[in-house]
Protein backbone atom coordinates (compact mmCIF):
# COMPACT_ATOMS: atom_id res chain seq x y z
CA UNK A 1 0.00 0.00 0.00
CA UNK A 2 1.24 3.19 -0.91
CA UNK A 3 1.70 5.80 1.76
CA UNK A 4 -0.35 8.93 0.45
CA UNK A 5 -3.27 9.37 -2.02
CA UNK A 6 -4.23 12.63 -2.79
CA UNK A 7 -7.97 13.23 -2.96
CA UNK A 8 -10.09 15.48 -5.07
CA UNK A 9 -13.81 16.51 -4.89
CA UNK A 10 -14.26 18.85 -7.56
CA UNK A 11 -17.88 19.80 -7.74
CA UNK A 12 -20.13 21.84 -9.96
CA UNK A 13 -18.81 25.18 -8.70
CA UNK A 14 -15.70 24.20 -6.18
CA UNK A 15 -12.65 21.84 -6.14
CA UNK A 16 -11.12 20.67 -3.21
CA UNK A 17 -7.48 19.03 -3.05
CA UNK A 18 -6.05 16.90 -0.06
CA UNK A 19 -2.84 15.08 0.66
CA UNK A 20 -3.98 11.60 2.42
CA UNK A 21 -1.95 9.51 4.48
CA UNK A 22 -2.79 6.34 4.43
CA UNK A 23 -3.84 3.57 6.16
CA UNK A 24 -5.07 6.11 8.67
CA UNK A 25 -6.61 8.36 6.20
CA UNK A 26 -4.94 11.77 8.13
CA UNK A 27 -5.38 15.02 6.21
CA UNK A 28 -2.24 16.08 5.68
CA UNK A 29 -2.97 19.48 3.83
CA UNK A 30 -5.35 20.51 1.56
CA UNK A 31 -6.26 23.37 -0.83
CA UNK A 32 -9.69 24.70 -2.13
CA UNK A 33 -10.41 26.97 -5.43
CA UNK A 34 -13.54 28.29 -6.74
CA UNK A 35 -12.04 26.76 -10.09
CA UNK A 36 -15.68 24.07 -10.42
CA UNK A 37 -16.68 22.21 -13.16
CA UNK A 38 -18.78 24.75 -14.82
CA UNK A 39 -16.39 27.46 -14.20
CA UNK A 40 -13.24 25.20 -15.82
CA UNK A 41 -15.35 24.27 -18.79
CA UNK A 42 -16.95 27.69 -19.90
CA UNK A 43 -13.25 28.85 -19.48
CA UNK A 44 -11.55 26.32 -21.63
CA UNK A 45 -14.52 26.57 -24.11
CA UNK A 46 -14.23 30.42 -24.24
CA UNK A 47 -9.93 30.61 -23.89
CA UNK A 48 -8.60 27.23 -24.94
CA UNK A 49 -10.91 25.25 -27.53
CA UNK A 50 -9.59 26.89 -30.18
CA UNK A 51 -5.97 26.41 -29.49
CA UNK A 52 -6.26 23.04 -29.57
CA UNK A 53 -5.96 22.46 -26.33
CA UNK A 54 -7.99 19.18 -24.84
CA UNK A 55 -10.58 19.49 -22.71
CA UNK A 56 -8.99 16.76 -20.67
CA UNK A 57 -5.50 18.76 -21.00
CA UNK A 58 -6.92 21.93 -19.80
CA UNK A 59 -8.56 20.16 -16.46
CA UNK A 60 -5.35 18.53 -15.88
CA UNK A 61 -3.75 22.24 -16.38
CA UNK A 62 -6.16 23.26 -13.57
CA UNK A 63 -5.73 20.17 -11.18
CA UNK A 64 -1.57 21.12 -11.80
CA UNK A 65 -2.06 24.67 -10.40
CA UNK A 66 -3.62 23.08 -7.35
CA UNK A 67 -1.48 20.33 -6.74
CA UNK A 68 1.80 22.84 -6.63
CA UNK A 69 -0.19 25.17 -4.52
CA UNK A 70 -0.70 22.23 -2.14
CA UNK A 71 2.88 21.57 -2.62
CA UNK A 72 3.90 24.33 -1.45
CA UNK A 73 2.01 23.59 1.96
CA UNK A 74 3.22 20.29 2.76
CA UNK A 75 7.13 19.06 3.09
CA UNK A 76 5.60 15.23 0.65
CA UNK A 77 6.78 15.45 -2.19
CA UNK A 78 3.57 15.14 -4.56
CA UNK A 79 4.83 14.02 -8.03
CA UNK A 80 4.24 10.18 -8.39
CA UNK A 81 0.90 9.99 -6.29
CA UNK A 82 -2.31 9.03 -7.09
CA UNK A 83 -4.81 11.50 -7.60
CA UNK A 84 -8.60 9.99 -6.99
CA UNK A 85 -10.99 12.57 -8.29
CA UNK A 86 -14.55 12.11 -7.87
CA UNK A 87 -17.65 14.18 -8.39
CA UNK A 88 -18.64 16.45 -11.77
CA UNK A 89 -15.42 15.50 -13.56
CA UNK A 90 -16.66 12.84 -14.81
CA UNK A 91 -19.61 14.78 -16.21
CA UNK A 92 -20.22 15.95 -19.90
CA UNK A 93 -18.51 19.12 -19.06
CA UNK A 94 -15.83 17.49 -16.88
CA UNK A 95 -12.24 16.43 -17.53
CA UNK A 96 -13.76 13.61 -19.36
CA UNK A 97 -17.17 11.99 -19.50
CA UNK A 98 -17.75 8.59 -18.41
CA UNK A 99 -21.00 6.54 -18.33
CA UNK A 100 -23.35 5.99 -14.64
CA UNK A 101 -22.92 2.67 -12.78
CA UNK A 102 -26.52 1.25 -12.24
CA UNK A 103 -28.79 0.29 -9.29
CA UNK A 104 -28.56 -1.81 -7.73
CA UNK A 105 -24.86 -0.17 -6.82
CA UNK A 106 -22.75 -1.80 -4.09
CA UNK A 107 -21.91 0.01 -1.25
CA UNK A 108 -18.49 -1.29 -1.24
CA UNK A 109 -17.71 0.02 -4.22
CA UNK A 110 -17.01 -3.07 -6.46
CA UNK A 111 -19.11 -1.51 -9.07
CA UNK A 112 -17.96 1.97 -9.50
CA UNK A 113 -16.74 2.93 -13.11
CA UNK A 114 -12.86 4.41 -13.10
CA UNK A 115 -11.32 5.72 -15.62
CA UNK A 116 -7.39 5.46 -14.96
CA UNK A 117 -5.10 8.13 -16.82
CA UNK A 118 -1.76 7.19 -16.93
CA UNK A 119 1.67 9.15 -15.13
CA UNK A 120 2.83 11.92 -18.11
CA UNK A 121 6.36 14.05 -18.39
CA UNK A 122 3.95 16.91 -17.74
CA UNK A 123 1.94 15.71 -15.00
CA UNK A 124 3.83 12.24 -12.94
CA UNK A 125 1.05 11.81 -11.17
CA UNK A 126 -1.77 8.79 -12.15
CA UNK A 127 -5.65 10.34 -12.22
CA UNK A 128 -8.15 7.39 -11.39
CA UNK A 129 -11.34 9.45 -12.37
CA UNK A 130 -14.48 8.11 -10.63
CA UNK A 131 -18.38 7.93 -12.57
CA UNK A 132 -21.34 8.68 -10.87
CA UNK A 133 -24.42 6.09 -10.73
CA UNK A 134 -28.44 6.56 -12.19
CA UNK A 135 -31.52 4.98 -11.62
CA UNK A 136 -34.45 5.07 -14.42
CA UNK A 137 -35.10 8.85 -13.16
CA UNK A 138 -31.99 10.25 -11.11
CA UNK A 139 -28.28 11.01 -11.35
CA UNK A 140 -25.82 11.61 -9.47
CA UNK A 141 -22.11 12.81 -9.46
CA UNK A 142 -19.74 12.57 -6.06
CA UNK A 143 -22.72 11.42 -3.42
CA UNK A 144 -22.06 7.62 -4.51
CA UNK A 145 -18.33 8.29 -3.51
CA UNK A 146 -19.76 10.17 -0.22
CA UNK A 147 -22.10 7.00 0.19
CA UNK A 148 -19.04 4.30 0.05
CA UNK A 149 -17.07 6.14 2.98
CA UNK A 150 -20.16 6.80 4.83
CA UNK A 151 -20.99 2.88 4.64
CA UNK A 152 -17.01 2.24 5.33
CA UNK A 153 -16.84 4.94 8.34
CA UNK A 154 -19.82 3.27 10.26
CA UNK A 155 -20.23 -0.48 8.96
CA UNK A 156 -23.20 0.16 7.17
CA UNK A 157 -22.80 -2.14 4.21
CA UNK A 158 -25.33 -4.45 5.76
CA UNK A 159 -28.16 -2.55 6.76
CA UNK A 160 -31.21 -0.60 5.54
CA UNK A 161 -31.62 3.05 5.72
CA UNK A 162 -31.95 6.00 3.80
CA UNK A 163 -29.05 9.11 4.33
CA UNK A 164 -29.83 12.23 3.79
CA UNK A 165 -27.07 14.05 2.24
CA UNK A 166 -28.31 18.18 2.18
CA UNK A 167 -27.00 20.59 -0.09
CA UNK A 168 -28.09 22.99 -3.56
CA UNK A 169 -29.68 19.35 -4.84
CA UNK A 170 -30.33 17.54 -2.00
CA UNK A 171 -29.64 13.06 -1.96
CA UNK A 172 -32.12 10.65 -0.20
CA UNK A 173 -30.11 7.53 -1.10
CA UNK A 174 -31.79 4.66 0.20
CA UNK A 175 -29.23 1.66 0.95
CA UNK A 176 -30.83 -2.48 1.52
CA UNK A 177 -28.80 -5.44 1.59
CA UNK A 178 -25.77 -3.92 0.87
CA UNK A 179 -26.49 -1.87 -2.08
CA UNK A 180 -27.67 1.74 -3.27
CA UNK A 181 -31.57 0.17 -4.35
CA UNK A 182 -32.66 3.91 -5.41
CA UNK A 183 -32.67 7.62 -4.55
CA UNK A 184 -34.14 11.04 -5.08
CA UNK A 185 -33.03 14.43 -5.80
CA UNK A 186 -34.38 17.23 -3.92
CA UNK A 187 -33.66 20.87 -5.25
CA UNK A 188 -33.85 22.30 -1.89
CA UNK A 189 -31.03 24.79 -1.66
CA UNK A 190 -31.56 26.07 -5.63
CA UNK A 191 -35.17 26.66 -5.01
CA UNK A 192 -34.34 28.42 -2.12
CA UNK A 193 -32.09 31.04 -3.78
CA UNK A 194 -33.65 31.37 -6.25
CA UNK A 195 -36.35 32.63 -4.41
CA UNK A 196 -34.37 35.28 -1.93
CA UNK A 197 -32.37 36.37 -5.27
CA UNK A 198 -34.66 36.19 -8.37
CA UNK A 199 -38.51 36.24 -6.63
CA UNK A 200 -40.47 38.72 -5.51
CA UNK A 201 -39.83 36.97 -2.35
CA UNK A 202 -36.30 38.76 -2.07
CA UNK A 203 -37.40 42.10 -0.64
CA UNK A 204 -39.49 39.96 2.52
CA UNK A 205 -35.89 38.50 3.66
CA UNK A 206 -32.58 38.60 4.87
CA UNK A 207 -30.81 35.83 5.03
CA UNK A 208 -27.33 37.40 7.26
CA UNK A 209 -25.40 35.47 9.50
CA UNK A 210 -27.38 31.94 10.78
CA UNK A 211 -24.12 30.44 12.49
CA UNK A 212 -25.89 31.08 15.85
CA UNK A 213 -30.36 31.04 15.91
CA UNK A 214 -32.30 32.68 18.34
CA UNK A 215 -35.20 31.22 20.02
CA UNK A 216 -37.76 33.60 17.89
CA UNK A 217 -35.32 32.10 14.48
CA UNK A 218 -36.14 28.70 15.60
CA UNK A 219 -39.59 28.81 16.21
CA UNK A 220 -39.88 30.85 12.44
CA UNK A 221 -38.12 27.57 11.16
CA UNK A 222 -40.54 25.58 12.79
CA UNK A 223 -43.55 27.00 11.46
CA UNK A 224 -41.73 26.81 8.01
CA UNK A 225 -42.00 23.43 8.65
CA UNK A 226 -45.17 22.77 10.02
CA UNK A 227 -46.69 24.64 6.94
CA UNK A 228 -44.94 22.82 4.79
CA UNK A 229 -47.05 19.51 6.31
CA UNK A 230 -50.40 21.10 5.76
CA UNK A 231 -49.99 23.37 2.21
CA UNK A 232 -49.18 23.71 -1.24
CA UNK A 233 -45.49 24.23 -1.30
CA UNK A 234 -46.75 27.09 -4.02
CA UNK A 235 -49.31 28.30 -2.06
CA UNK A 236 -47.01 28.58 0.80
CA UNK A 237 -44.39 30.22 -0.57
CA UNK A 238 -46.75 33.54 -0.99
CA UNK A 239 -47.10 33.63 2.62
CA UNK A 240 -43.33 35.35 2.79
CA UNK A 241 -44.84 37.74 1.19
CA UNK A 242 -47.56 38.25 3.40
CA UNK A 243 -45.49 37.71 6.19
CA UNK A 244 -43.83 40.79 5.89
CA UNK A 245 -46.85 42.67 4.82
CA UNK A 246 -48.89 41.91 8.13
CA UNK A 247 -45.91 42.22 10.55
CA UNK A 248 -46.20 39.01 11.22
CA UNK A 249 -42.39 38.44 11.10
CA UNK A 250 -38.88 40.47 10.49
CA UNK A 251 -36.96 39.71 7.39
CA UNK A 252 -34.53 37.54 8.85
CA UNK A 253 -37.06 35.46 10.63
CA UNK A 254 -38.96 35.43 7.18
CA UNK A 255 -36.23 33.76 5.69
CA UNK A 256 -35.81 30.89 8.16
CA UNK A 257 -39.74 30.22 8.01
CA UNK A 258 -38.71 29.79 3.90
CA UNK A 259 -35.77 27.84 4.80
CA UNK A 260 -38.48 25.47 7.07
CA UNK A 261 -41.23 25.69 4.57
CA UNK A 262 -38.55 23.93 2.00
CA UNK A 263 -36.54 21.84 3.83
CA UNK A 264 -39.61 20.46 5.70
CA UNK A 265 -41.52 20.09 2.50
CA UNK A 266 -38.22 18.17 1.59
CA UNK A 267 -38.27 15.90 4.30
CA UNK A 268 -41.71 14.99 4.66
CA UNK A 269 -41.59 12.06 1.95
CA UNK A 270 -39.54 10.32 4.58
CA UNK A 271 -42.64 10.32 7.03
CA UNK A 272 -43.69 7.37 5.36
CA UNK A 273 -40.54 5.09 5.39
CA UNK A 274 -40.18 2.76 8.00
CA UNK A 275 -36.29 2.73 8.18
CA UNK A 276 -33.37 3.88 9.84
CA UNK A 277 -32.62 7.45 8.65
CA UNK A 278 -29.28 9.11 8.61
CA UNK A 279 -28.23 12.74 8.29
CA UNK A 280 -25.30 13.47 6.40
CA UNK A 281 -23.86 16.77 6.93
CA UNK A 282 -22.22 19.77 8.40
CA UNK A 283 -22.34 23.27 9.29
CA UNK A 284 -25.60 25.58 9.15
CA UNK A 285 -27.34 22.62 7.29
CA UNK A 286 -26.66 19.99 9.51
CA UNK A 287 -28.66 22.52 12.35
CA UNK A 288 -31.50 23.22 10.18
CA UNK A 289 -32.20 19.32 8.99
CA UNK A 290 -31.75 18.12 12.15
CA UNK A 291 -34.55 20.58 13.74
CA UNK A 292 -36.57 19.61 10.64
CA UNK A 293 -36.31 16.36 11.97
CA UNK A 294 -37.18 16.93 15.11
CA UNK A 295 -40.26 18.95 14.10
CA UNK A 296 -41.78 16.21 11.96
CA UNK A 297 -40.88 13.84 14.89
CA UNK A 298 -38.46 11.79 12.58
CA UNK A 299 -35.42 13.06 14.54
CA UNK A 300 -35.81 9.92 17.14
CA UNK A 301 -35.28 7.04 13.95
CA UNK A 302 -32.12 8.68 12.99
CA UNK A 303 -28.09 8.50 13.15
CA UNK A 304 -26.59 11.49 13.36
CA UNK A 305 -23.20 11.22 10.99
CA UNK A 306 -20.73 13.36 12.79
CA UNK A 307 -19.13 15.93 11.13
CA UNK A 308 -15.88 14.68 11.05
CA UNK A 309 -17.27 11.56 9.19
CA UNK A 310 -18.56 13.69 6.83
CA UNK A 311 -15.65 15.41 5.98
CA UNK A 312 -13.67 12.08 5.88
CA UNK A 313 -16.27 10.54 3.69
CA UNK A 314 -15.32 11.14 -0.07
CA UNK A 315 -11.25 10.08 0.67
CA UNK A 316 -12.77 6.87 2.32
CA UNK A 317 -15.15 6.09 -0.16
CA UNK A 318 -12.32 7.01 -2.70
CA UNK A 319 -9.59 4.80 -1.19
CA UNK A 320 -12.37 1.85 -1.32
CA UNK A 321 -13.55 1.96 -4.48
CA UNK A 322 -9.46 2.01 -5.48
CA UNK A 323 -8.78 -1.12 -3.21
CA UNK A 324 -11.89 -2.36 -5.11
CA UNK A 325 -10.07 -2.16 -8.27
CA UNK A 326 -6.95 -4.26 -6.34
CA UNK A 327 -4.55 -1.18 -7.11
CA UNK A 328 -1.61 -1.08 -5.07
CA UNK A 329 -2.50 1.86 -2.85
Amino acid sequence: MEKYLLSCDWGSTALRLRLIEMPGQVIIGEVFSDDGVTRTFNNWKANAADKEITRKQYFINILKKQKDLLAANVSVKLDGIPIAVSGMASSSIGMQELPYAILPFPVSGSGAIVQIFEAEENFPNPILLISGVRSDEEVMRGEETQLIGIAELLGLQQQEAILILPGTHSKHLHIKNGHLVDFKTFMTGEVFGLMINHSILKNSVDTGDWAELSESDEEAFRLGVDRSTVSSILNSLFSIRTNELFNKMNKRQNSLYLSGLLIGNELSTLRSEDVTLGLCSSGNLLGLYRLALDQLGLLKNTILVSASCFDKAVAAGQIAILNKLTLTL
